[in-house]
């Protein structure tokens, strides 16, 4: 994937750089994941209560690669307290090392 990238002429960190757009899909991924068993059904599935998704908001968060722009999920009656990204908490420190790992996996 490096490889691709770098014939690509992508780059690697920096705004809209491979790392970059790697962060914001696996902390992307993992905030749908946790919306979903907060809500306990997949996205377009029927609903367990009235609660249900509701959108997402832009949120920065600053990593150790720099400023990642993610779009959080949110439920209907605010009750959603994301984990990996947690509300009002902006620096996200050690994420970088997750992402690399993970992306050296796939």
């Amino acid at each position: 994937m490096l490889a691709q990238a770098k014939e690509q002429g992508v780059n690697l960190v920096g705004p809209g750089g491979l790392l970059n757009q790697l962060t914001k899909n696996v902390l992307e991924a993992a905030l749908d994941a946790e919306l979903t068993e907060h809500l306990g059904h997949e996205h377009g599935g029927t609903p367990m209560a009235a609660n249900m998704r509701n959108g997402t908001r832009v949120k920065t968060v600053l990593t150790e690669i720099g400023p990642v722009e993610i779009e959080v999920p949110r439920d209907r009656d605010g009750s959603f307290e994301p984990v990996i990204v947690p509300k009002r908490k902006r620096r996200l420190d050690g994420i970088d090392q997750i992402v690399l790992s993970l992306s050296a996996r796939g």
